[in-house]
């Protein structure tokens, strides 16, 4: 067997253990070494086993990932949920469908602070069903707004995935944070589109709400500034180069605490659940870059990037041609795995071939996000209708997966656009 072919052998056998249900980070590791013993013998695997754990989460760089997931995590507990939720109500709630609308810019705001998918829609489910529920929304339109609007988190900065994405192609994070700016208000605008089109086919799907005035308006955004002023201060730091990525994550996380105190949502017992959940969540991301290390060690040994690259090369497939078959392979592959799982994955096997057709990488990353997003969303394993769910009691999933097609769609014509109009993200830069 060719070592080109060793290493795509590998990169099935490593989606077959991930579909029969092992966790991705062993799938990964398992694999990898595997394939290192078949390929340079024990001693390569021994050395990589001894080294690998180690040299794969040392670089100061990834010290950005914690303090951006402790950001987070400070944000949803928080309680500014409920107050962004209420502010953009205050002014789209007498549409009809305008809790659902709310419900999308809520977790487009609270996604910038808070960087993760699953805990924007866990913490704005929380507030916006209930809600919906109340003034007589259609179960199936209130959860695809909620569970769609949660994909936003992953897009809009500071995102976790684009970080994960920037680490893996030396890709500058403050460029990504801010070429991901346009596409994910644009996604918000798309989401609202579509339930704005969906409640006028059918009314009775949402009724409209009564109008705020301007006096409770004015009040709902003094509770809410603070959040515009962390994010600003964050995104804004890296791009006036105040801050690097860490120095602007560790701002980050130590502003998001500050609003928790503030606003009252913290003690001792909330201190040490966000510590542990914080210490959780990184866990999980340093076991699957760990796991990571050792695949891609294997791949790199069998010359597998290359060999694609090359493969695409010859073949005189436009780049457009080849950039759209990524964007498939992601949308199918999204059906099976998470987000996270897919761009550790695939994305050290890719970046070489987006290297070689002279890509630029701020966009190509950012469209390798947006196309996990769909991911998501997209049955039977989309994560985001398993929280939803979980979060609505007596709500069905089938009900869940009724709801978000149009919300699929409008990423679908999200995807065509920066497909199309790549200055949407260079422009940023």
């Amino acid at each position: 067997m060719s070592m080109p072919l060793m290493g795509l052998t590998g990169f099935l056998m490593t989606l077959l253990l991930i579909g029969l249900g092992f966790p991705v980070s062993v799938s990964m590791a398992v694999i990898g070494l595997i394939g290192i013993m078949l390929s340079g013998g024990w001693d390569q695997a021994a050395y990589v086993l001894s080294t690998a754990p180690f040299e794969s989460i040392f670089p100061y760089s990834f010290s950005v990932i914690p303090l951006f997931v402790m950001m987070g995590v400070f944000a949803a507990h928080a309680g500014l949920s409920r107050s962004l939720f209420d502010l953009i109500n205050a002014f789209v709630g007498h549409w009809r469908g305008g809790l659902a609308v709310s419900t999308v810019g809520a977790s487009a705001v609270f996604g910038a602070i808070c960087g993760s998918s699953l805990a924007t829609v866990a913490t704005i489910g929380r507030v916006a069903m209930p809600e919906m529920r109340r003034f007589g929304y259609d179960d199936s339109l209130a959860a695809a707004s909620v569970a769609a609007g949660g994909t936003l988190g992953v897009l809009i900065p500071p995102s976790i995935l684009l970080v994960i994405f920037g680490l893996l192609t030396q890709t500058s994070i403050g460029a990504l944070f801010m070429g991901a700016i346009v596409p994910g208000l644009l996604g918000t605008a798309l989401y609202a589109l579509a339930v704005i089109i969906r409640v006028r086919r059918n009314p009775r799907l949402a009724p409209a709400g009564g109008r705020a005035d301007w006096s409770r308006r004015l009040a709902l955004l003094g509770k809410v500034w603070p959040v515009a002023l962390l994010f600003g201060v964050v995104i804004g730091g890296m791009q006036l180069g105040w801050f690097s990525p860490t120095e602007a994550a560790a701002v980050g996380a130590f502003g998001a605490f500050l609003l928790a105190l503030v606003m009252g949502g913290l003690n001792k017992q909330v201190l040490r659940e966000i510590v542990r959940e914080t210490a959780a969540l990184t866990g999980m991301i340093f076991l699957i870059l760990i796991g990571a290390a050792f695949f891609n060690f294997f791949l790199e040994t069998t010359g597998l990037p290359m060999a694609l690259s090359e493969m695409i090369g010859d073949s005189g497939l436009s780049p457009t041609v080849v950039m759209l078959l990524i964007l498939l392979f992601y949308v199918v592959l999204g059906c099976f795995m998470d987000s996270m799982s897919m761009i550790l994955l695939t994305v050290p096997l890719l970046a070489p071939v987006a290297i070689a057709l002279d890509f630029n990488m701020v966009w190509f990353g950012v469209l390798i996000v947006t196309v996990a997003e769909i991911g998501l969303i997209t049955p039977p394993v989309g994560m985001n209708l398993f929280v939803v769910q979980a979060t609505a009691p007596g709500l069905r999933q089938e009900t869940v997966i009724r709801g978000i097609l149009p919300f699929i769609a409008a990423d679908v014509i999200r995807m065509a656009l920066l497909l199309i109009f790549p200055w949407l993200v260079i422009s940023s830069l």
